[in-house]
């Protein structure tokens, strides 16, 4: 063990135990920025609040961080303020009270707590950090290519070393380090001072799930009723958490394909599902051998089947990307112009939540070798979730260990849906496994990503519900049916 990480292990009990005590600052509200886009009714209101850019030094730097308040109207019935994120890391999520409200949020939670969204550190309208993307990169997503071969493991190598070195490159205001989920935490609970709570509720789905395990451990006085949603497993990402995104997929894509089976005369993709999942090979081994007029290739597909299976609602729009590569005539793709890609924030946060949390292996054997065991064991997407990514080259070592769970503190309420391709089954179990005791797993017996809400699931909806403002824990893990 060197020296550095020496020093590293030795402050990592101070830094995770929390933050020094600050004194409330009165917080002005006003409006939100203008590409900030909410129901105007709903009276959403914006503030910032400063937090230190290293809290091993909290007298020093600070950045900003802005939040969004979509208040209680009955002062009555008000418990407090509920904290949210929307996931990423790299979501925006000021606009995220209103959103669920949209979604349904029932008027007594909304009655029980001020809304709280954010954009947190790092992100959108908070003091923001870029790697300088553009849209014509080789890099297009943080979910990795799907690798049709050795080879292409080692070509991605390439791409993502450079985006390592640009990323460090670009980092002059020493800002991109400081981006943790630990750190994250830490602001949440600098925000509830700003407030001026005792104490804080949380809600989080897919990455929020991850922040509100580390808010909940490091802050175990002050955390209110936490509910995490589609679960990352743990309070960071890690390569085994990456590599169940092909699991996810697995367990995913039946729905998809059965859905699809049962329209065959209306898009021609298979009869049975095991004719849809033929289906979907044959259009990615064309398209990798030969992408279509619009660029699209055989990794992109896969990308945007995976994606789409976030949402039932979206099988209508997957189930006609298929049918257009299905029939498409292969042509030379259109060339693509360089401009600063909109994305390149949410990336940047992404990568580097991600690459500083925790160390990633750095060589480029332990990724080859995982592609080729995964593209046989989850033959849909294992080879892109077990694919190289900019962590393996990353210019800063993590400076604390991820915060670590405990089975002692307040309860905590996990929700899960059954068949989910980014966050899967086994992520929820794995976070009830180390919560213990102190938490209850809901699992919903349906498909797709977020359950409160977003997921439809009666049982589901009314246990959360009655748990943030009655603070019932429902009496043992509960399975929902669909």
């Amino acid at each position: 063990m060197d020296w550095k990480r020496s020093v590293v292990l030795g402050l990592a009990g101070v830094l995770v135990s929390g933050v020094p005590a600050v004194a409330r600052e009165e917080t002005a509200w006003g409006a939100c920025p203008a590409d900030v886009v909410v129901d105007a009714a709903l009276g959403v209101q914006c503030a910032t609040v400063e937090v230190p850019l290293d809290y091993r030094e909290p007298d020093k730097a600070q950045i900003e961080i802005m939040v969004s308040r979509l208040a209680s109207a009955k002062p009555e019935k008000r418990r407090g303020v509920l904290l949210l994120n929307p996931g990423g890391p790299g979501g925006t999520g000021l606009d995220q009270g209103a959103f669920l409200v949209g979604k349904g949020l029932p008027a007594s939670v909304r009655d029980a707590y001020d809304l709280i969204g954010m954009d947190t550190r790092g992100v959108g309208h908070s003091t923001p950090v870029g790697c300088g993307f553009t849209t014509d990169d080789a890099y297009w997503a943080n979910v990795p290519p799907y690798a049709v071969d050795d080879a292409a493991v080692v070509r991605q190598a390439g791409i993502v070393e450079e985006v390592a070195q640009r990323c460090a490159a670009s980092n002059t205001d020493g800002r991109l380090q400081h981006l943790t989920t630990a750190n994250m935490a830490r602001d949440l609970d600098r925000i509830r001072v700003a407030l001026g709570e005792e104490k804080a509720s949380f809600y989080g789905a897919s990455y929020g799930s991850a922040l509100g395990a580390a808010y909940v451990s490091m802050f175990p006085e002050t955390a209110d009723r936490v509910v995490v949603d589609s679960n990352v497993g743990d309070t960071h990402l890690d390569r085994d958490g990456l590599r169940r995104y092909a699991e996810g997929v697995e367990d995913t894509f039946p729905g998809f394909a059965g859905w699809a089976a049962r329209r065959h005369e209306s898009y021609g993709l298979g009869r049975t599902p095991e004719q849809v999942r033929k289906t979907y090979f044959t259009i990615a081994e064309k398209l990798d051998r030969t992408p279509a007029a619009d660029g699209t290739d055989g990794a992109m597909f896969r990308f945007l089947t995976f994606f789409t299976l976030y949402n039932e609602g979206s099988y209508g729009r997957t189930a006609g990307y298929w049918q257009m590569y299905l029939n498409a005539t292969s042509a030379a793709p259109r060339k693509k112009e360089q401009a600063p890609n909109p994305a390149d924030n949410a990336l940047t946060v992404y990568l580097a939540v991600t690459c500083n949390d925790i160390d990633w292996p750095e060589d480029v054997d332990t990724y080859r070798r995982a592609v080729a065991e995964d593209r046989k064991r989850h033959p849909l997407f294992g080879a892109a979730a077990a694919n190289i990514i900019p962590c393996a080259f990353w210019a800063y070592e993590p400076y604390e260990p991820p915060a670590k769970i405990t089975k002692d503190g307040p309860e905590v309420l996990i929700l899960q849906n059954r068949y989910d391709p980014v966050t899967p089954y086994a992520g929820g179990k794995l976070l009830r496994e180390k919560f213990g005791d102190r938490a209850r797993l809901v699992t919903a017996e349906g498909s797709g990503h977020g359950v409160y809400v977003l997921g439809g699931n009666a049982c589901a909806l009314n246990l959360t519900t009655s748990y943030l403002v009655d603070g019932v824990l429902p009496a043992e893990d509960t399975t929902c049916r669909a």
